[in-house]
Order: structure tokens, then C-alpha cells, then sequence
């Protein structure tokens, strides 16, 4: 066990109104904090009262973008308990992170025990109203004050935490997707399964892009022959066509989503077929034009399931089903966020106490 050391604030921030907390804006008393040392370990693990940090110019994070970060979420359930979900994917997936990016492994009960503390310590700023949550932001960053391109020496894990609202101001109502047909986003063999904030750096020319297009987010095609469909940026992305649950395999250029697991664990267990392959363009396009695409779905950490209303390709605008929010994206959205606030019995074990 860790033997985290707690400072705690002398001067609370004052709670913000539930309705208007937006996503990832404010933020709460305290961080927990633990450093790398090459030789020593990771060490001195504590929580203290929420502020900057003082780093060198020269650390190699600024420089060479070692780092990484993970999300999750706290909730607050029907029986008043502080609740995780799923906390040890996180951490199994910040320990896949780490090794591309030549980052020191984190025992992944140290990360489950350090994010179960922060959350304690700050557990009343868990908010109850409809589709809120604590955002947790778990970050590494390589703290090395050298200009050399190697890996670090020393390090620093960080959580701070983020009371929030949906990530789409639109709730679940359908959204559109950009799928973009000049850019790349990652390729196998890179670091597009990492979760590391070199991925997202790539993605915004086009996200800005399809913003402008007035289109919430970009679907990413395959970065070799621009042809199979991989992921949303904040999303994995799924597609019911004839009946059939269809989701791009993991190839390595697509984050391994916890949600998205859940998702087909869920879809598995209630006797949907469920196809993990490869997608092309041209096979959605022919599904949407003969009415087999039955519906569109993203899901995520933050938005948990997203339904899509329409997906464009080129000069190719196509509506998903009658471009309401589909039977199965309400009911996994209901039941994933069930299990989470505990109104939805828990029968695969996913939830966690604080």
C-alpha cells in the first residue's frame, strides 16, 4: 500500500452550480502527486491542495512529449457511496501507455489505491444531478530539465480531478461525424493505441475542420490506404448493420476504449452478434444506401455513448436511420450509466467503492 501523505486546503473553493459545470473547466481542492526517480522508484506519494507546478524551461515534457494521461470518472450512487468504474482498466492501459513511451510502469493497485484516495479526500464535490460526474485526470510527464531526445530520468504522476456535465451540450442527442479523408491520425507500429496527448495534437487540424464544417467530431480512416474506418477522436465508434454489432478490430492504431469493452461485453451478453473487423468506407456507405445501417454510435470515458445522426464522406451525406437517437445506443447508454450510479444491477463486478 502507498503511505500517502495529506495536506489538505485552507481555503475551500466554493461548490459551483451543478447545472453550468460544462466539461473540464472547474476544478476541485486537491491533486494527488508522486515522483520517479531513476534508481529509487516511484516515491513520496501525496495529496495537496490543488496549484501550478513549477517546472524547469528544459523539461523534457515541453520538449520531446513524453507523457501520457488516462479519464475516469466517480459517481455518486443511489446509496449515497462514492463509486468507480472499472478503475484497473485505467490502470492496466496507462501501464500499455507507458511501455510505448518508455515511461516507468505504476503498479496498477498503486494507481487504483491513488485515484480512490484523491477522490476521497475530495468526495463531496462529486455532483448528483442528471448526467454529471467527477471527471479524474490521472497524467504522467517527464520532468527532466535536458535537451536531448532519450527518455527521462525522472518523472511525475499527477490526478486532479473535475466535476462535469456532458460532454456534448446536446446530451444524447445525435451527432455528426466528419470522416476525414486528408489527414491521418495514426498508423500501426506508432502510438496510436497510446494514450498520450501526441495523438490528440495530430487530430485538430481536422477536428478545426469539421468543426467548420459544422460537424462535432472527426471519424478517422486507416492511415496506409485511407479506406477503413478506425476511430472517432474522442471515441471508439460502432455501426448495427442488419442486425449485426460492427466495431473496427484493435490493429494497433486504435485506443483499446474501457467503454468500449464494456459495450461489447454488454451487447455479448445480450445475444447481439458483435464483429470486431476491419470496416471500409465504401461498405458503410453501400449499408447506409440499401438500409441495412441501422444505427451509429461512439463511446467514451466522457460521453459514454454518443448516437450519430449522420456521417459525411467527401461529397456524401448520409442519415443514420431517421436520425433520432437509436433503440440500442439509449439502451446501452442506459444501462452503462445505470451500473455506474447503481440503479442497474452491477452483474459483471465493473463497479468499485471508494
Amino acid at each position: 500500500m502507498l503511505d500517502i501523505k495529506i495536506t489538505r486546503t485552507q481555503t475551500p473553493k466554493e461548490k459551483p452550480d451543478e447545472t453550468k459545470l460544462g466539461f473540464g473547466k472547474i476544478f476541485t481542492d486537491h491533486m494527488f502527486i508522486m515522483d520517479y526517480t531513476e534508481g529509487k522508484g516511484w516515491h513520496d506519494p501525496r495529496i495537496e491542495p490543488y496549484h501550478n507546478l513549477s517546472l524547469s524551461p528544459a523539461s523534457m515534457v515541453f520538449h520531446y512529449g513524453q507523457e501520457m494521461f488516462e479519464g475516469l470518472k466517480a459517481y455518486r450512487g443511489e446509496d449515497g457511496k462514492a463509486r468507480l468504474f472499472r478503475p484497473d482498466m485505467n490502470g492496466k492501459r496507462t501501464n500499455d501507455t507507458n511501455k510505448r513511451l518508455c515511461i516507468p510502469e505504476l503498479p496498477v493497485e498503486d494507481f487504483v489505491e491513488a485515484v480512490k484516495a484523491v477522490v476521497k479526500v475530495d468526495e463531496d464535490w462529486i455532483p448528483t444531478a442528471p448526467s454529471t460526474s467527477l471527471y479524474i485526470r490521472p497524467f504522467i510527464i517527464a520532468t527532466d530539465d535536458f535537451l536531448g531526445v532519450a527518455p527521462s530520468k525522472t518523472y511525475m504522476f499527477i490526478i486532479i480531478l473535475s466535476p462535469s456535465g456532458a460532454y456534448y451540450e446536446s446530451g444524447l442527442a445525435p451527432v455528426g461525424i466528419w470522416i476525414e479523408d486528408d489527414y491521418v491520425r495514426a498508423v500501426k507500429g506508432g502510438i496510436g493505441f497510446a494514450k498520450t496527448g501526441g495523438n490528440y495534437a495530430a487530430s485538430l487540424a481536422a477536428q478545426v475542420k469539421a468543426h467548420d464544417g459544422g460537424y462535432s467530431q472527426v471519424l478517422w480512416l486507416d492511415g496506409v490506404e485511407r479506406k477503413y474506418i478506425e476511430e472517432v477522436g474522442a471515441m471508439n465508434i460502432f455501426f448495427k448493420i442488419d442486425g449485426k454489432v460492427v466495431t473496427p478490430a484493435l490493429s494497433g492504431s486504435i485506443l483499446p476504449g474501457i467503454t468500449r469493452n464494456s459495450v461489447i461485453t454488454l451487447c455479448k451478453d445480450w445475444g447481439l452478434e458483435v464483429e470486431e473487423r476491419k470496416i471500409s468506407v465504401d461498405e458503410l456507405i453501400e449499408a447506409q444506401k440499401s438500409g441495412k445501417l441501422e444505427e451509429c454510435f461512439g463511446s467514451g470515458t466522457a460521453a459514454v455513448i454518443s448516437p450519430v445522426g449522420t456521417l459525411r464522406y467527401k461529397d456524401d451525406v448520409m442519415q443514420i436511420g431517421d436520425g433520432t437517437t437509436g433503440a440500442l445506443s439509449q439502451k446501452l447508454y442506459d444501462t452503462v450509466t445505470g451500473i455506474q450510479n447503481g440503479t442497474v444491477e452491477d452483474k459483471f463486478g465493473w463497479v468499485v467503492n471508494v
